[in-house]
């Protein structure tokens, strides 16, 4: 399976915006690993959802896909992303951020998170497994959203925006 810098196919553009994605997404994962170590039930849930929150359009960001930045868009260009929105099947994509939509998301590696629940109450070995799948369930959410970002701004052919995710150039 392909790498998002694969898939981005030596476009210095969208190279650079996978590269700025991933370092959001790492340090959101290491916050998240760092609260899975709290024996607190329910935290590293709550913490989860919180950083997948945001994450989520800060990467949409990047690539000029929220909302607001495909408001921009002239008509053609909207229907062009639509097209590559169902070709692609992201439900993250140009959209508001929604509880159910982090659920959803978070539902594709719900064993996992689970194990991670369990996992945590045995001392320092289970809190480490623990942090360890916590950081890898929320990379691989946010790398497979940073794949689709990509397929997506490559099939609708998008003029990325500039570094920080302004469309408007301000």
């Amino acid at each position: 399976m392909a790498t998002a810098l694969q898939l981005a196919q030596g476009n210095p553009v969208l190279t650079d915006a996978v590269r700025r994605s991933r370092r959001l997404l790492n340090l959101r994962a290491l916050i998240g690993a760092a609260a899975s170590t709290v024996p607190v039930p329910g935290l590293d849930w709550a913490v989860d959802a919180a950083l997948l929150s945001r994450i989520v359009p800060a990467i949409n960001a990047e690539f000029g896909l929220t909302p607001a930045q495909l408001d921009l868009l002239p008509g053609h260009q909207r229907e062009e992303v639509q097209k590559a929105l169902a070709v692609v099947g992201s439900v993250l994509i140009g959209k508001f951020i929604t509880r159910d939509l982090v659920i959803r998301m978070a539902q594709t590696v719900g064993k996992r998170l689970t194990a991670r629940q369990a996992a945590k109450y045995v001392p320092l070995a289970g809190q480490a497994i623990s942090a360890i799948m916590g950081y890898t369930a929320l990379r691989y959410l946010g790398e497979e959203h940073i794949k689709d970002c990509v397929r997506v701004a490559q099939a609708a052919r998008l003029v990325l925006p500039p570094p920080g995710g302004r469309a408007d150039g301000r």
